[in-house]
């Protein structure tokens, strides 16, 4: 199931954002899921990112 959520961006980031998710044809909210999908899996490989409780 996913589940929804809001964040705040700086008008710069969200530009950017945009930018490259027309880039890639997406819609902003895809690539913006994407990368922080990404982000935690590295900071999973990290060590950086407690484990979740058993």
């Amino acid at each position: 199931m996913s589940k929804r959520i809001n964040v705040t961006l700086a008008d710069s980031v969200l530009e950017d954002l945009e930018r490259w998710a027309t880039a890639q044809g997406r819609p902003t909210a895809n690539l913006a899921s994407f990368l922080i999908e990404i982000a935690i899996k590295q900071a999973k490989e990290r060590g950086e990112l407690p484990k979740s409780p058993s």
